[in-house]
């Protein structure tokens, strides 16, 4: 284990201290020649997609993931930057001579360029004194471009073909450390900007061609390789839409909303574009209430938008992003496709505006800011409830803009069975609909929610659940226009009437009842208060023996053991033993296992009856306070857990008579 620990401690800090002293491409270069360096000098490892060319510095995630967008990759062991192979000699040991930019176009993958220099008489320039910076599509990059994009070029190199080159240089040395994410750089072609980005993943983009090979010194400059051949551009998100005839209902919304100017202005966008198509997948009656819904439409538009650019390039994984509307799209990657929230619903990638990138998608997104309290419901997990309001013949409720909070019970929560619609089930569903939009966040222990049946639900707050009477939060909020949905863990129970009310109504707590009645606690368990009922059934009371069964049924103290002083619903019960105090004055243990409440390891039969002053959970046995858990003797003399710690005395194992005896002796001992 020693060897271990001294094994893989340094390969952790790889990834700890790399962090904070590079830029992102620095580290992610760095962390590959560390674990290429076995190889020897200046190796470095890059994966390899599985059944392609492409390759990438590796990152401490990958490395171990083994996968980019989805798909396999192989590790190959090449050259780092700037260094090269000496025949018979370990690693890379040589670093590669610096030349002139020309010349250095060769040595680096990017001979195309090359060949073009000479046909748009740019040599000259880049063999000559000065410096440049040239991002050089690779020659698989040049050779990826439509032939009739090649032809034209070609056909007036003197023009067209110098001028795609100089739009591809900066007239000055930039190396990757000057690369910040967001930069924009003038070119040689008319001062027109090229757009840098410089992700956390290390990948670092120029007009979103990803940088396959940087900081290529040359005698005159730099050069870093591409993966695109990258053209020129001036008009805005706003001016593409208007040119594009795929998006006129898109240009409408967003005229509509307001949002012409943020899109017109400078600024780093991403626009996931829905295209005509897109809107017409959607209901009508949907569609028509967002677009005379100023607000929605809004929302709906901000979804559809990144706070950031994102090229395609530059996503290998998924990974949440904020959008305008303030909630997140998970962006990520299958293989050569986009994904949004693991969907393949992008189109067109990578179509550059000054001001951000447009993906084109094929479906309209509906953010749940837009969508009514019935559209809520029709996310998977919580889709039962939407139809029982349905046959009910209530959606109107959910469909409104009074402002509302739907409790709504996750779809396993329901039985089988197909519902009998009656007047008791439409009341219950109505008092899942609670008065004012509501956020869980903001409940708090005792807080009182009227529903729009009338019933007030209580809110318990415990330390590892928030509930409503019985039915606990299970996901996090979902809020709509008008209303909001908690997502609940069961059907929510109002309570019907007081502990007493409830006992006296189920025959398996008749003997129960008739021992409370015996020991002057009905008042008790009608009035108002907080208790929670462990209530043995009859079978449970017949089970004693006769001369407990007696006791059962006339000793006070007994009976107040099976009542705690606070309401502890099933969901706030938890793995770890709570500790309630009883009206007996003695602890219950309680806690969970296997998703069972037990008190005192003993496991509850029927869970959460509801009342008005309290909750009663049905057991199947006689609770009996042990001595461990009584707080005092008979004779007052109370033995301290403290002193049971100090001096191993167990009450448990202490005659009553001697406990003075026991007591004095304790205290004795302690002087």
């Amino acid at each position: 284990m020693k060897y271990f620990v001294l094994f893989v401690f340094p390969l952790l800090l790889v990834c700890i201290t790399l962090t904070s002293a590079f830029l992102p491409y620095k580290q992610v270069l760095q962390h590959s020649r560390i674990r290429g360096r076995q190889h020897g000098p200046n190796v470095c490892a890059m994966q390899q997609v599985t059944g392609s060319n492409k390759k990438y510095f590796t990152n401490c995630k990958q490395w171990y993931h083994r996968k980019i967008c989805g798909k396999p990759t192989v590790i190959r062991y090449e050259c780092c930057p700037g260094y090269s192979k000496v025949r018979g000699e370990k690693g890379c040991p040589a670093a590669l001579p610096i030349d002139n930019i020309y010349n250095t176009l060769g040595n680096v993958g990017s001979s195309s360029t090359q060949s073009y220099s000479d046909r748009a008489k740019l040599r000259p320039e880049i063999e000559g004194p000065g410096t440049f910076t040239i991002f050089a599509p690779s020659n698989e990059a040049w050779a990826a471009l439509p032939q009739e994009i090649i032809d034209a070029l070609v056909s007036n190199v003197n023009i067209e073909l110098l001028n795609a080159l100089h739009y591809h240089m900066v007239d000055r040395r930039i190396l990757t450390d000057e690369l910040r994410h967001g930069v924009t750089l003038p070119s040689m072609y008319q001062d027109l900007n090229i757009y840098i980005h410089h992700y956390s993943n290390g990948i670092v983009t120029v007009n979103c061609a990803r940088i396959l090979k940087a900081d290529h010194l040359a005698t005159n400059g730099v050069v870093h390789v591409i993966d695109k051949v990258i053209t020129a551009f001036t008009n805005t998100i706003l001016d593409t839409l208007e040119v594009e005839d795929d998006f006129q209902q898109l240009r409408a919304a967003v005229a509509a909303a307001g949002l012409e100017d943020m899109l017109s202005q400078e600024g780093e966008y991403t626009l996931f574009a829905p295209t005509d198509e897109a809107f017409k997948k959607i209901p009508s009656a949907t569609l028509n209430r967002i677009l005379g819904d100023p607000e929605a439409l809004k929302s709906l538009l901000n979804y559809h938008i990144l706070k950031k650019i994102q090229c395609a390039e530059a996503i290998i994984s998924g990974a949440p992003m904020e959008t305008v509307e303030g909630s997140s799209l998970e962006v990520g990657c299958n293989g050569d496709s986009l994904t949004i929230n693991s969907k393949n619903i992008i189109t067109n990638k990578d179509i550059l505006t000054t001001n951000g990138v447009i993906h084109t998608i094929n479906e309209l997104m509906i953010p749940d800011s837009a969508k009514t309290l019935l559209e809520l419901t029709e996310k998977p997990g919580v889709t039962k409830i939407g139809e029982l309001f349905r046959q009910a013949g209530l959606t109107s409720y959910l469909e409104g803009k009074e402002l509302l909070t739907l409790l709504a019970p996750q779809d396993v929560a329901f039985t089988e069975e197909a519902a009998v619609m009656n007047e008791d089930v439409r009341n219950l569903l109505m008092s899942h609909i609670v008065k004012d939009q509501h956020s869980s966040k903001y409940l708090y222990h005792g807080q009182m929610l009227e529903t729009l049946s009338g019933k007030r639900l209580r809110v318990f707050v415990y330390r590892n659940a928030l509930c409503v009477e019985n039915s606990c939060i299970a996901a996090h909020d979902r809020r709509g226009r008008y209303g909001s949905m908690m997502i609940m863990d069961k059907i929510v129970t109002p309570p019907a009437g007081t502990v007493m009310d409830i006992l006296k109504a189920d025959d398996r707590f008749s003997m129960l009842v008739g021992a409370i009645q015996t020991a002057g606690l009905t008042e008790t368990l009608n009035r108002p208060g907080s208790f929670t009922v462990f209530a043995p059934t009859n079978e449970a009371i017949l089970a004693l023996p006769n001369r407990e069964r007696n006791r059962m049924m006339g000793d006070p103290s007994l009976l107040k053991y099976h009542i705690a002083e606070q309401i502890l619903v099933s969901g706030g019960a938890a793995s770890q033993i709570m500790l309630l105090k009883s009206l007996h004055g003695a602890k219950l243990e309680v806690g969970t296992k296997k998703h069972v409440i037990h008190v005192n390891k003993i496991p509850v039969i029927e869970s959460d009856l509801m009342a008005t002053n309290g909750v009663i959970h049905a057991i199947n046995r006689v609770l009996q306070p042990s001595a461990a858990r009584q707080p005092e003797s008979r004779n007052g003399m109370e033995i301290s857990s403290e002193d049971i710690l100090r001096f191993g005395v167990s009450p448990a194992k202490v005659p009553r008579p001697r406990v003075r005896k026991v007591r004095e002796a304790i205290l004795q001992k302690s002087k």
